[in-house]
């Protein structure tokens, strides 16, 4: 129960994050009038931040934080596990790596998209 409640707070994790860079629809015509403003700032000179840019750097980084929290704490309760149960290494090491796999998956796929989103 506590493996599956950690996997969740991962998938909760990278879910938040997936929101949090995706695209609202509309953003087209939106992004359209930044890129005018920005075009327009730089023919005049002047230094202009396009705060825009970083939400999806930072939903990579929530994405990554999520993702490494979940498998520290999927390889810490295996190791937890087997000192309780030596006898059951191997089906615990077995179930470890597919579900640290299956994160890993989830994460990369989280981090992607935001990058592609940001």
């Amino acid at each position: 129960m506590k493996r599956m409640s950690t996997c969740m707070l991962g998938l909760i994790i990278c879910g938040f994050s997936l929101a949090l860079a995706a695209p609202v629809s509309g953003a087209d015509d939106d992004h359209a009038q930044e890129l005018e403003i920005l075009n327009a700032t730089k023919a005049a000179g002047s230094r202009w931040f396009d705060s825009a840019s970083g939400f999806g750097a930072i939903g990579a980084g929530l994405v990554l934080i999520g993702g490494g929290l979940g498998i520290g704490r999927i390889g810490g309760s295996a190791v937890e596990s087997i000192a309780r149960q030596p006898e059951a290494a191997g089906a615990i090491s077995t179930a470890m790596i597919i579900t640290a796999a299956m994160v890993e998956g989830a994460t990369l796929f989280g981090v992607v998209v935001c990058m592609l989103a940001g």
